[in-house]
């Protein structure tokens, strides 16, 4: 069993990734990663909140496999380095775990041609462990230390299909990538993916006709889903192509104008919710929808290990 790092530990790797060294913020998020590590996870945001936040915005890039997410998001960072003076920007990406033997590839970095030892650029492998929706049971934790250190954060979701809205949850502002002829109207709409994104990007429009073709597809269909879903507006459509640099600059733009959300507990609450029914299932949810009902929870950003304590001192009371 590992042995447990000391407060003095932590602080010391935390001042250390607060200076911008990467391995020492490496070996924190590992320290997070650790399964049921409660005491050790605590006790890190314990000593972040003396530190002031960085982060600006947290931004989440869905999409099916093939549909150029990695490429993309490597651009937007390349334009990103130079658009901004002296701001930072964390990539998490997840990769998708084998149902077999357990293990991932983590190749996504592979795709991110970002310059070599760029300090401003910090990239991090997540495997998905199996997790449905397209994050890491981690994926929260790792975005909370990292809004400390970065002005901004991306996180790219595995890429399975129509069921990866958790990212959603979790970010300030989600992006969902299509390539063009992704599906016709009819595809469109019947898909419960196409409510999430507060923005569309359709990658890949190296052709013209075909890329003109699928934005009109597209925003037929979302015309006819802002009736159904009481909205104002629809969101913003992009066209763009890494092949041709087309479109690049203007999502980019888009994407840094916008504001974080101001109100952090109901993705707290929403990772919590997740975590307990993994393990406990409908009963746990139900549970836990009465503690918090009661207010019970003063810490909801750390209420893992009070929830935990809570169900086994309640099982030994049952048996």
């Amino acid at each position: 069993m590992p042995i447990q790092p000391t407060t003095q530990e932590l602080s010391f790797l935390i001042q250390k990734s607060s200076l911008g060294e990467k391995y020492s913020l490496a070996k924190l998020i590992s320290l997070l990663e650790r399964s049921n590590n409660f005491f050790t996870r605590k006790e890190i945001f314990y000593i972040l909140k003396n530190l002031p936040c960085k982060n600006k915005l947290t931004v989440g890039f869905t999409g099916t496999p093939g549909a150029g997410k990695s490429s993309l998001i490597s651009e937007l960072c390349k334009e990103f380095l130079y658009k901004t003076v002296n701001e930072k920007v964390a990539i998490v990406a997840i990769d998708p775990s084998s149902s077999i033997s357990g293990g991932s590839i983590l190749g996504d970095r592979t795709r991110f041609t970002i310059p070599p030892r760029e300090e401003r650029i910090y990239f991090r492998s997540q495997p998905s462990q199996l997790e449905m929706g397209g994050l890491n049971p981690y994926t929260y934790h790792v975005i909370r230390v990292l809004r400390y250190f970065f002005e901004y954060v991306f996180i790219e979701t595995v890429g399975i299909g129509q069921n990866e809205i958790e990212v959603s949850k979790i970010v300030d502002y989600s992006v969902l990538i299509l390539q063009p002829f992704a599906g016709d109207n009819i595809q469109f709409i019947k898909s419960g993916i196409m409510e999430v994104p507060d923005c569309f990007v359709i990658n890949k429009c190296d052709e013209k006709e075909l890329a003109s073709s699928s934005y009109h597809m597209l925003l037929n269909s979302l015309e006819f889903l802002k009736d159904t879903l009481n909205q104002t507006q629809i969101p913003k459509i992009y066209q763009t192509s890494v092949l041709k640099k087309i479109g690049i600059q203007e999502l980019l733009d888009h994407i840094i104008q916008q504001k974080p959300k101001k109100d952090k507990k109901l993705e707290a609450i929403s990772q919590l919710e997740r975590w307990v029914k993994n393990e406990y299932g409908k009963w746990g949810l139900h549970l836990l929808q009465d503690l918090l009902n009661k207010k019970k929870f003063e810490n909801y950003e750390t209420s893992e290990e009070e929830f935990l304590n809570i169900i086994n001192s309640l099982l030994q009371k049952k048996n």
